[in-house]
């Protein structure tokens, strides 16, 4: 953000200190939005972004701003959320856990094919000049259009081999005259792939095809033998004009129709259609916070809100006598079920549903008042109706696990009345984005 005569500027890719040339290319009343053209002098916490793509891809938009820095960015956003959206007491934050690995970190990534690739200036110039230009590619979308994909030689989220199968299934495809699939038109055999890897060494691969013949056969018969060390291969067929594929049936085409996430001993079944956090090392540090925050004893009936496919109900549950996790994805759920019995644990028990609309006194009844609550609700945050239960439950304590600290500052203000926020634990879960996620411990006032 800058400032120019009164006039706010929204600049991406600049960091605070730099000293730029920009063009405004949107004004509003109040404030303006512009390009970064050139950086005059650079700041000190300016850093040279390893990505070649930076700045055209949507992902990583903080690479240029050095990680310390990005980590204090960070802790402010999560303490100005609090300050002035919130209206609550709360402690000093506890420092915020930055990721280990800040490249490399992810453990999913979708790709599409498409006829429409993205051009940078230089590839319009050579276009303009008569030049041949390969249309086809595969890499991600550009921010704000459905229709552009930016193709991408080497992505710096997900380790090896994702890279070197991402350029393998395209390169084949090119060489095979496989057709890419083109969004304006709907047409096209090959849509999207899904890599998905884990600490333990499985590796999963997801192919989204319009049509399973003899053309896509051949094509993950070759990923097969190129790449062995996919442990499930498994394909969707998408005939639909978007690209949602979770109503969709999953086949097997070679090894198992899932894969084994692994955390402190624990065992994690992780599907193609399955949730899991994103970065395995930051969710690990994430959920002991969580557990940490819980202070469960061994005769306490702990609620899993928002349980998904039961990881932190079945990582607490050791130390606790019953967990009891709601979740409204009902494949979820089934997931929940099958990783409490493959890890021998008896103690848990999952229901699916909408949180809004079951988490009722009739429920609390069925299946017991709980000691302890854990909440993890998605961006928008707890529906009214759950936080008027959980203020008429009165539990002892209270862990909210959130991915949004504007929503979570609004709902700890609902919350206020007969809580008192007593612990803040900021985890940085997504290196080189502005995504914090943040843990609350919260205590009833006696």
């Amino acid at each position: 953000m800058a400032k120019l005569d009164g006039l706010t500027i929204f600049v991406p890719f600049a960091v605070p200190g730099d000293i730029v040339d920009v063009e405004v290319y949107k004004r509003k009343h109040g404030y303006a939005e512009a390009n970064l053209l050139a950086v005059r002098k650079p700041s000190p916490d300016r850093v040279v972004p390893p990505c070649g793509h930076f700045g055209v891809c949507g992902g990583c938009k903080w690479q240029m701003l050095d990680y310390s820095k990005q980590l204090a960015y960070k802790q402010k956003q999560v303490e100005d959320n609090f300050k002035h959206l919130g209206k609550f007491e709360f402690p000093e934050l506890m420092p915020i856990i930055g990721a280990e690995k800040q490249y490399y970190y992810r453990n999913k990534l979708e790709y599409t094919f498409s006829t429409m690739r993205w051009l940078s200036y230089d590839d319009l110039r050579r276009y303009e000049d008569g030049e041949f230009y390969e249309q086809r590619c595969l890499g991600f979308h550009v921010p704000g259009m459905f229709d552009k994909v930016l193709d991408i030689e080497h992505c710096w989220l997900q380790a090896a081999p994702s890279n070197d199968i991402r350029l393998f299934c395209r390169e084949y495809a090119l060489t095979h005259n496989l057709a890419f699939y083109n969004p304006r038109e709907q047409k096209g055999l090959l849509r999207n792939i899904i890599i998905r890897t884990a600490s333990t060494g499985d590796l999963m691969l997801v192919m989204v095809i319009t049509d399973l013949n003899e053309k896509t056969r051949d094509m993950m018969q070759a990923i097969a033998d190129r790449f062995p060390e996919i442990t499930s291969l498994v394909y969707v067929v998408n005939t639909k004009m978007n690209d949602a594929i979770f109503d969709l049936p999953f086949h097997l085409f070679k090894g198992q129709d899932f894969i084994m996430e692994e955390m402190e001993g624990l065992q994690f079944k992780v599907g193609p259609k399955s949730f899991y956090q994103t970065n395995s090392t930051q969710a690990y540090n994430l959920y002991k916070v969580a557990r940490d925050f819980a202070d469960i004893h061994p005769d306490d009936v702990v609620y899993d809100l928002f349980t998904g496919t039961g990881t932190i109900a079945n990582f607490v549950a050791r130390r606790a006598k019953r967990v009891v996790g709601i979740e409204y994805v009902d494949t979820a759920v089934e997931d929940a079920k099958i990783n409490s019995a493959q890890n021998h644990i008896d103690n848990t028990e999952f229901v699916a549903g909408d949180m809004a609309k079951i988490f009722t006194d009739s429920f609390i009844k069925e299946h017991g008042k709980p000691d302890v609550i854990i909440s993890d609700p998605p961006r928008a945050g707890m529906h009214p109706n759950v936080i008027e239960q959980l203020l008429k439950l009165e539990v002892p304590r209270i862990v909210y696990v959130s991915c949004n600290p504007a929503t979570q500052a609004r709902d700890l203000t609902l919350l206020n009345e007969k809580y008192k926020v007593t612990a803040v634990q900021p985890v940085d879960m997504f290196p080189h984005t502005h995504h914090v996620e943040n843990v609350v411990k919260l205590q009833l006032r006696g």
